[in-house]
């Protein structure tokens, strides 16, 4: 599979990227970097040419995000902005859609948030309550969003919501671009113990007015238009876990190279050594799993890249906690100081185990989907 070995275009994009995270590094400047990142063309890589993208795919944009995130300066809201809510627009946005959006998406000077999780729904996507109905030719929104991030920083926010199906009654998803300002449209900063850049909101949406063509795609594809959008976010979830942990285990190492307590540095100590090998390797098989599924949801098999998706994030998220506790660890009481700026990648590295879906969701999707057993829900 393509996706298994990298290509030597796709080496040098991550060369190339590596050279750029190397040049702003952990106490980057999120806006600074997001900027050079987009006229560099690697926010967009994903997109499609035609508007002003790379004409890649997520096999590439995960590259970027795990570049960066190996030289201590992830962009978040790439996971969200060109992964999500650029992916679900190339792929069924109308022309209007994608010619007002997506160049901006490409060259960073739009920037997308998106919006799913519910305060009451949790990981159960099939109790979303925000809803959406008709008003003459366009739509008003009602309902609550928990944990969104970067809204204040977005130009919009994609929005899922249900409609009522006239057939049966029965509520399906949909997708709405809703933009920052839009009366009725109502965000509060959630105050969180995790430090990053991109700040997390809870939303409100109280008769918000769209206009008919607020709506991405055809309200009848529903979970179609959805999971287009939730197997990039997995993909790109675990680039940032994948980063994450290399960073941390980067750092474990140098310190245990130069560390010396008795005759030798105390990497040359199985008891240190053994560990961070072994973190170095479920990191490595991590990235096989991701790539896997970047390739296959590049090459259209939705189905597929689902389970590949879920089981990345699900081994990226582990081994990133495990690289980062080891590499603390590996540090001691240097591991808990900020002039080694590790201590706060323990509470980041949690993000990947919980968000977008729990690991205990994806043991279910695994459990039910890949081995036919019985649901429990």
């Amino acid at each position: 599979m393509s996706g298994v070995i990298e290509s030597q275009e796709n080496k040098d994009l991550r060369a190339a990227v590596a050279a750029l995270g190397a040049r702003h590094g952990r106490g980057f400047d999120r806006a600074a970097l997001w900027s050079e990142a987009a006229k560099l063309g690697y926010l967009g890589v994903n997109l499609p040419e035609a508007y002003g993208g790379g004409g890649g795919g997520m096999a590439e944009l995960s590259i970027v995000l795990e570049e960066l995130g190996s030289a201590g300066c992830p962009l978040l809201m790439m996971v969200v902005s060109p992964a999500i809510c650029g992916t679900v627009i190339a792929r069924f946005g109308t022309e209007e859609q994608k010619r007002a959006w997506l160049p901006g998406l490409a060259d960073g000077t739009l920037t997308m948030a998106f919006g799913i999780t519910e305060p009451d729904a949790g990981s159960n996507s099939h109790r979303i309550t925000t809803t959406a109905r008709r008003d003459g030719d366009g739509w008003i929104l009602n309902g609550r969003k928990v944990f969104i991030s970067g809204v204040d920083i977005a130009d919009a926010t994609l929005i899922v919501g249900r409609t009522e199906d006239a057939r049966t009654g029965s509520l399906k998803p949909c997708l709405f671009i809703v933009p920052r300002d839009t009366p009725g449209f109502q965000r509060s900063r959630i105050d969180m113990e995790l430090h990053a850049a991109e700040k997390q909101f809870e939303l409100v949406l109280d008769d918000v007015r769209l206009a008919a063509e607020s709506l991405v795609g055809d309200e009848d594809a529903g979970l179609l238009q959805l999971f287009a959008g939730l197997n990039p976010e997995r993909i790109m979830t675990a680039a940032f876990a994948i980063g994450m942990g290399r960073y941390a285990l980067a750092k474990a190492v140098d310190y245990a190279t130069t560390r010396q307590v008795w005759k030798l540095p105390i990497g040359g100590h199985q008891a240190i050594a053994h560990p961070l090998a072994q973190a170095h390797i479920e990191l490595e098989l991590a990235r096989l799993m991701m790539q896997k599924a970047a390739a296959l949801y590049d090459a259209g098999d939705d189905i597929g890249a689902g389970e590949a998706a879920n089981m990345a994030k699900y081994a990226a998220a582990e081994a990133c906690v495990k690289a980062v506790d080891q590499a603390v660890h590996t540090l001691g009481g240097n591991g808990l100081t900020r002039e080694y700026g590790l201590a706060s990648l323990i509470t980041a590295a949690r993000v990947a185990r919980i968000a977008p879906v729990s690991r205990e969701m994806i043991l279910n999707y695994v459990s039910h989907q890949s081995l036919g057993l019985p649901k429990s829900y």
